[in-house]
């Protein structure tokens, strides 16, 4: 009987596995290369000290080294369930990504979301990406990418409003979210929509910790264009402080790409302040950029990303980036990479991701790497 039932057993999983390949994928994008930097700086506080010229190894020179799972299951009558698992790791090391928590890591520290699709739409639950990241990546010709794009920039409002770098909880605006809830609407004439709640989960005040946004886009005849609105409460609450329930971080983004044969423009203004803080913070983002494919295998795209400080004339900063891809294969992509920003005053505007510059310096940046993707 023991053999029977152990026979049983390893068939049903044999089974259950066999259906589970069908719907369930592993899949990933391994992304490496060289880089050179004039100034580096030990943290993003606009005060750090140069601390000279640096080179080495760079992890995610265009997306960042990611592996996930995915998987879906066709319910009937147009419903399917869906999750996804994803996270973030470096090449250099081997190490896993941040997570909220400063100091953390995780395993997937990206993408933990279970979900539901139909004729109403998409519902998401988890951890997941910010609807106000697709605005970003959809009217961008560097595609948000990890080096002289409009994320980039974005992030040096961040950094000015005394984002650490040791958290994707971030101040103006966030790229992952946890304890989400995300809608996206099925598209009409071209338009859909992205709505997002995130549970503060503070007890005594449902608003502290809380973020919601929203974002309009719309996709047809080669224009993507984007509207976007990002509203966070008490995002910086330290652990044993009051609960205030206070807007203390918001983003608003407009933003267009258009595309003509081998051609592509973008363009888009944004502005991101501390509502509670607004004399102090409270920056303006401009943008601009250009992409041509000249064949099927190779493209350059070129952009330049303006940032100024409302509270004080002398902070602003002017970053041009431009860069090559050749696709080697269907999955395989070899990139070169060249950036050079103005800062003054104190601003601290990054060329690529994660890598401190000297506050109120010109810097360049050159990278070249590859990508493989499976």
């Amino acid at each position: 009987m023991l053999r029977t039932f152990a026979f049983t057993t390893l068939t049903l999983g044999l089974s259950v596995a066999s259906h589970a390949a069908s719907s369930v994928r592993i899949y990933g994008t391994v992304d490496s290369g060289l880089y050179y930097q004039s100034t580096s700086a030990a943290s993003f506080n606009p005060s750090a000290a140069d601390k000279g010229s640096v080179y080495g190894l760079k992890d995610g020179g265009v997306n960042s080294s990611i592996w996930g799972v995915s998987g879906k299951e066709d319910l009937g009558s147009g419903y399917s369930a869906h999750f996804k698992f994803q996270g973030a790791f470096n090449t250099k090391n081997g190490a896993t990504g941040i997570t909220d928590v400063a100091g953390s890591t995780s395993v997937f520290n990206q993408i933990t979301s279970v979900g539901l699709t139909g004729p109403f739409g998409d519902l998401n639950v988890g951890r997941q990406i910010a609807p106000m990241a697709f605005a970003l990546f959809y009217t961008d010709v560097r595609t948000a990418s990890n080096f002289g794009s409009v994320r980039t920039a974005w992030n040096s409002l961040n950094y000015r409003a005394g984002f650490p770098g040791t958290t994707t909880r971030k101040y103006i605006g966030g790229l992952f979210e946890s304890n989400a809830l995300v809608y996206t609407s099925p598209k009409y004439g071209g338009f859909y929509v992205m709505g997002e709640y995130t549970f503060g989960e503070v007890a005594g005040n449902s608003k502290s910790g809380s973020r919601r946004s929203a974002v309009l886009l719309y996709s047809k005849d080669g224009l993507n264009a984007a509207a976007a609105y990002y509203a966070g409460y008490d995002t910086a609450l330290a652990a044993g402080s009051t609960p205030t329930g206070k807007m203390d971080n918001r983003y608003i983004y407009l933003g267009g790409k258009y595309t003509t044969g081998p051609l592509s423009v973008s363009t888009s203004i944004s502005n991101g302040q501390n509502p509670d803080r607004v004399k102090e913070i409270n920056l303006n983002l401009y943008t601009i950029g250009v992409g041509y494919k000249f064949t099927p295998t190779f493209q350059m795209t070129s952009s330049v990303f303006y940032t100024k400080d409302k509270n004080n004339n002398i902070n602003k900063s002017t970053l041009f980036s431009i860069g090559g891809e050749y696709q080697l294969s269907k999955r395989t992509a070899f990139y070169a990479q060249l950036g050079h920003v103005n800062n003054e005053g104190t601003m601290n505007q990054e060329i690529a991701f994660a890598m401190p510059v000297a506050p109120g310096k010109k810097t360049t940046t050159t990278n070249l790497g590859i990508r493989h993707t499976f």
